[in-house]
């Protein structure tokens, strides 16, 4: 996905205070060897500790939310009945707290949040534990590799306490959820450009990896071999990370093909990165996972698919593919593109799980969003087959529908981004964005919402809509590059509030932090509060770092 390639290799320069170059190369080591600039948990003040806490208790209520969404349906939909916050509260919402992420340029984790507590890591590598309605910390520690999507709390296993699940770079984590202490680290990937973007999917004792890569990016450099890289899913018990099965989207390992023009030898196939969480069916013991583009042909049949996997062994049941021959990688953009593809593809690969929802009578979909602007349905019970296709978005390489769509059983809602440039990776502030509500049944468009820009003269902003959405009972919030969040009403797409996360703020942890681009992983709702982290620094986005607490008491 040419996301992740564009966020590891470079954020463009941007001439204001703090709008600033990152150097490819500073930024791939933040990426893979983070610690450098992690900060240091002894160093921060007493005060910003929790004065006295008690150990974490795992709950299954539903006014948590645990994971990438509140089920393993991937639905993004947060029932009124669990959560504290009906529509009619919403317009009142204002900010409780805010934290300093620190060294960060693009706050990418989505937090999860359980019996009072919330747990979140950072693209430096720290995790914390904070208190869910003061932002005190209960605990924080380290890791080696970024975080960069969602963390997974799960019920005891082996040991006394709940633990949180999560990916940094290649390795899959485990830590005990009262303690921070780390319960076990594996190395789930070999490729060495591999990265796990998405939350795993925890489901009875199992967790559930997709795994991507950047070697997209790696594709630029003229004498690189490109490529190798295939996407996975794999299986490890959750107690003790012990490896159960492992499924490559590309069964075939790739092997010489041609040289380039620069007579470097390339390979192929490779690509259809696994970027998104997994989907659980639970009627058929079943995983559904959105891939994406190849890098290099030949292209396969399984890239810019949704794909079937038995849960218990892996094994592919079915697929279906919407785009064919998708081969695409950063070098189609670069001077001297020795390594783009030919012809070139148009990177329209999956970068949200697929959504399955139940209609009544038998009937299931599979719904979800593609970079190509085009939201789909398929029938999870005839091997995918398309039931309707619907054009909401222009498409693009950063158009289309990205990191997440939502649901609440009736309408699938859909963020449109078809981010634009008017230069060398400067957003363009008047193109993109908006939120489109459509009828589940029929894919038919039942309202579309396209508020105008709020960029002004911000260097950076744009008004694609490219982070994940989420939904209550009335209610859709979705944020945007401008750095609002806004909440629309599922009845007629009406904005009901607005919050522009774009400005400094005072924090519970005594550090200065400023908001950005909204992007990624999406708000987080549970307990009467709304949870978004805001900055996003990539494709010339606004940089920032720090994590808002919403609610209706506020202060």
């Amino acid at each position: 996905m040419a996301i992740a390639a564009l966020a590891v290799f470079g954020a463009c320069p941007v001439a204001a205070a703090r709008r600033f170059l990152i150097p490819w190369v500073t930024l791939t080591a933040l990426v893979l060897y983070p610690s450098a600039g992690m900060a240091n948990p002894a160093a921060l003040p007493a005060s910003t500790f929790c004065r006295s806490g008690s150990a974490f208790q795992y709950s299954s209520a539903p006014a948590n939310w645990t994971g990438w969404s509140t089920s393993p349906t991937n639905a993004r939909f947060q029932d009124a009945a669990g959560t504290g916050l009906i529509a009619a509260d919403v317009p009142k919402l204002t900010l409780k707290w805010a934290f300093a992420l620190g060294h960060e340029t693009s706050a990418r984790s989505q937090p999860a949040v359980d019996d009072g507590r919330i747990f979140f890591g950072t693209g430096t590598g720290a995790v914390y534990s904070l208190d869910a309605r003061s932002g005190c910390i209960a605990w924080t520690t380290r890791v080696t590799g970024a975080i960069r999507s969602a963390l997974v709390i799960g019920p005891p296993g082996r040991g006394e306490h709940a633990a949180i699940y999560f990916g940094a770079g290649h390795n899959a984590y485990a830590l005990d959820a009262t303690t921070g202490k780390q319960l076990w680290e594996v190395p789930i990937a070999r490729h060495p450009a591999a990265i796990i973007t998405a939350a795993p999917l925890l489901h009875k004792g199992v967790l559930y990896f997709g795994v991507s890569s950047f070697e997209e990016g790696l594709a630029t450099s003229l004498t690189y071999q490109c490529c190798t890289f295939r996407g996975s899913v794999v299986a490890l018990k959750a107690d003790t990370g012990k490896l159960l099965w492992r499924t490559y989207t590309i069964a075939k390992a790739p092997k010489p093909t041609e040289t380039n023009d620069w007579g470097v030898q390339m390979y192929g196939p490779s690509g259809a990165g696994v970027w998104s969480t997994p989907t659980f069916d639970a009627k058929k013991d079943r995983l559904y996972v959105a891939t994406g583009d190849n890098y290099s042909y030949p292209a396969t049949k399984t890239s810019d698919a949704v794909l079937a996997l038995d849960a218990r062994t892996g094994r592919l049941l079915w697929r279906q593919q919407v785009t064919a021959g998708d081969a695409y990688n950063r070098a189609c953009v670069t001077l001297g593109s020795a390594n783009c593809p030919s012809p070139a593809g148009p990177d329209f690969d999956f970068g949200q799980p697929p959504i399955l929802v139940s209609l009544g009578r038998g009937r299931r979909e599979l719904v979800i969003g593609q970079k190509s602007g085009v939201a789909y349905a398929l029938d999870p019970d005839k091997d995918g087959a398309i039931l309707w296709r619907t054009r909401v978005g222009e498409g693009g390489k950063l158009g289309g529908m990205m990191w997440g769509s939502a649901t609440d059983g009736r309408n699938l809602y859909v963020a449109v981004s078809d981010l634009r440039f008017r230069g060398i990776e400067q957003p363009s502030p008047n193109h993109g964005g908006g939120l489109v509500a459509l009828d589940l049944r029929t894919g038919k468009q039942i309202w579309g919402t396209f508020p105008p820009s709020a960029c002004g003269h911000l260097i950076g902003c744009s008004p694609a809509q490219s982070q994940a959405i989420t939904a209550i009972p009335g209610v859709v919030f979705s944020g945007s590059m401008d750095g609002h969040i806004r909440a629309y009403s599922t009845s007629d797409g009406k904005i009901v509030w607005d919050f522009d996360t774009d400005r400094q703020y005072a924090t519970v942890n005594g550090e200065p932090a400023h908001g950005g681009s909204l992007s990624g992983p999406g708000p987080v709702i549970a307990g009467g509060m709304v949870y978004v982290s805001s900055g996003y620094a990539q494709f010339g986005g606004m940089p920032g770092d720090v994590l808002l607490a919403l609610s209706v008491d506020g202060h």
